[in-house]
């Protein structure tokens, strides 16, 4: 990856130009981003906000719409019973790794979506609010254009890669604030800190939750193709901001490029910029980009290990990014009946892994 390794130790000198647009250490590499005025709705500024890009996990994003749409209108109800499908267990990780026939509520559903960013939660959720996985993806179409997110098509509810699944900056940017000014009664699912199944506790993949005054949401992403991505929000003194971040090089790249945006966002006049719904296309609008070769291959991998404290933590360079005060408070997300099934046992390892002991996944090519 080009500059992978200064790009990142550099990364705090991400500011604005006079002209509202990012200027970004990193180099050659496309990396999207958009910060924008939740209340106002205008752009403070944006880089590469129209090239299409595989949104990953940030996908879940348009489900959790779908679903909240379909509570709208009374079909579901939080308590209503979410039934692990053989389909749905069989999507790859990241999963909560349930047996077939397990339920739980949908609340608890979302929770463990949203947080452990599980895919095969996020396939339950799907068959639940649309009957099918493929009556659901149809169900997210019509909801992108239905708000505007011309440069958007889903071929799953989880995000994982395949041909015809992209998105912008722009068009999440979109779907993020849609989401807060339609549904500010379940802002709460994307905030929270961590969730406890009764077997074992998942902290939220989120890094800016509790370390980055005022985070409130939103949700991150990884697979290969599409490298490391970020919605994030904030609010502070009653105005809240919206960042989007795709392609970043690492987890801790991608918390530090949402923190510098959201605080330039934050200390930025909203007033000023264009509104977001009016922002005209620039750039690339057709080519789907894929950026597995600078993100998964050995040296990329090597400078990312490389930056890990001793406890294994990733550094983050960011000066508004802070330790949690305490442990995370963790929300209770458990199931009603049947529950979580040993993993498979790790690379190399003859011995089957418990839920127990398993670690945080790291970044491979899967979505989270």
């Amino acid at each position: 990856m080009s500059a992978i390794r200064s790009a990142s130790a550099t990364r705090v000198l991400c500011a604005f130009t006079a002209v509202g647009f990012l200027v970004s250490a990193g180099g050659a590499v496309a990396n999207p981003k958009v910060v924008v005025d939740a209340k106002t709705g205008r752009v403070i500024a944006h880089q590469d906000a129209f090239l299409k890009w595989y949104p990953a996990s940030l996908t879940k994003l348009m489900t959790a719409y779908v679903t909240f749409s379909a509570m709208k209108t009374g079909k579901l109800s939080l308590q209503s019973q979410v039934v692990m499908s053989k389909k749905a267990t069989d999507q790859p990780a990241s999963k909560m790794y349930f047996m077939p026939g397990t339920t739980m509520t949908l609340d608890n559903a979302l929770k463990m979506m949203l947080v452990k960013s599980a895919n095969d939660m996020a396939f339950a959720v799907a068959e639940t609010v649309g009957g099918s996985a493929e009556q659901f993806v149809e169900m997210m179409n019509a909801q992108a254009r239905s708000l505007g997110m011309m440069s958007t098509q889903f071929i799953n509810p989880h995000g994982l890669p395949g041909k015809g699944q992209f998105t912008t900056a722009r068009d999440l940017a979109i779907l993020t604030l849609r989401l807060k000014q339609d549904f500010p009664e379940y802002q709460s699912y994307f905030s929270l800190e961590g969730i406890d199944t009764g077997v074992k506790q998942y902290p939220n993949f989120n890094t800016l939750i509790g370390r980055f005054d005022g985070a409130d949401g939103m949700k991150t992403g990884f697979i290969c193709a599409s490298g490391f991505n970020q919605i994030g929000s904030a609010t502070r003194d009653g105005r809240t901001v919206i960042s989007v971040v795709l392609g970043s090089d690492s987890l801790a790249g991608r918390a530090d490029d949402t923190a510098n945006l959201l605080q330039q966002g934050l200390t930025t006049s909203g007033s000023q910029g264009v509104a977001l719904t009016a922002l005209a296309p620039y750039g690339d609008t057709v080519t789907v980009n894929d950026v597995s070769a600078d993100i998964c291959n050995p040296k990329a991998a090597k400078v990312r290990s490389e930056t890990r404290d001793d406890a294994g933590r990733t550094i983050q360079h960011s000066p508004y990014i802070h330790e949690m005060a305490g442990p995370p408070a963790y929300t209770l997300a458990a199931v009603i009946s049947g529950g979580e099934a040993p993993p498979p046992p790790p690379k190399g390892s003859k011995k089957q892994a418990t839920a127990a002991n398993v670690p945080i996944p790291q970044p491979r090519p899967s979505s989270f």
